[in-house]
């Protein structure tokens, strides 16, 4: 009995000196990491870039801008980004236009070429203002030999978007569609959408979404990967979506434009700062 009491004391003694150690080495309140690097914390990110749709249905927008981008923290910043852009058709466009005759007939509701591509839109200007929150940053080791830096980031904000669509007179021709014309409104609607203005050109505001991330090629420069959601009302058809043989305004629909954009940062200052 009194080895068992013996052993019991011996073992408190070392458990308490055990943590008596902890407590006065106060590792656990100490930083995880130590000079760790910080390689977006106050840096002003410019990053040159390039973007295309990735579901576009007629015209692919294809483009390059910039990004700019200030971090107030290693997660949360804020930033604006603009793309010029031009317009490509899509296959199902090509599939398309060898079925459209090349007369006008307006006795049916299928348009001729022309009047097909006189109503498709196209998108030169895409753009956003937004907030990044970076929750989730680490290393990546090829072969235990490379090692780089990554962090993944998501946005939301603001986006914006000019659009063009050209159809000349000699094709939009309707001055009401789907109203009466004439004097006192004598002449019935003609029920022809095809020679309806698009109504799919000018100025959208909407909503922007984007997530990505960062792969740091050294302290100041990075490969910048962004999937981006525009989303505002359009209609990139121009055409009569809602069959009331009229195109209006309710042929527009609040529609997903997704990019996918790759781009290279460079961070300023360009030389890092490090935790203590």
């Amino acid at each position: 009995m009194k080895n068992i009491l013996l052993a019991t004391i011996a073992v408190l003694g070392v458990t308490s000196a055990a943590y008596a150690e902890r407590r006065l080495n106060n590792l656990s309140k100490d930083v995880a990491v130590r000079h760790r690097r910080l390689l977006v914390k106050n840096r002003f990110e410019l990053t040159p870039l390039f973007e295309s749709t990735i579901n576009a249905d007629f015209r692919h927008i294809v483009g390059g801008g910039l990004k700019l981008e200030y971090h107030l923290g290693d997660m949360l910043s804020i930033g604006i980004l603009g793309v010029g852009s031009t317009a490509i058709d899509t296959g199902l466009v090509k599939k398309i236009k060898p079925t459209l005759e090349t007369s006008t007939d307006n006795a049916t509701r299928e348009p001729s070429l022309a009047e097909f591509n006189a109503h498709l839109n196209s998108m030169p200007l895409p753009g956003a203002a937004y907030v990044s929150l970076t929750p989730w940053y680490g290393k990546l080791a090829a072969f235990s030999q490379a090692f780089v830096a990554f962090d993944f980031y998501f946005q939301a904000g603001l986006s914006y978007a000019q659009l063009k669509s050209d159809c000349p007179t000699t094709i939009c021709s309707d001055p009401a569609p789907g109203m009466s014309s004439g004097p006192g409104g004598m002449n019935p609607p003609d029920n022809n959408p095809n020679n309806d203005a698009p109504l799919n050109d000018g100025s959208r505001l909407g909503l922007y979404l984007g997530a990505g991330i960062h792969v740091f090629l050294s302290d100041f420069i990075a490969l910048d990967l962004t999937i981006r959601d525009y989303a505002f009302s359009d209609n990139p058809s121009g055409a009569d979506f809602n069959a009331n043989l009229a195109v209006t305004s309710d042929d527009s629909r609040f529609l997903h434009h997704l990019f996918f954009g790759v781009g290279v940062s460079i961070m300023f200052p360009t030389t890092v700062k490090r935790t203590p």
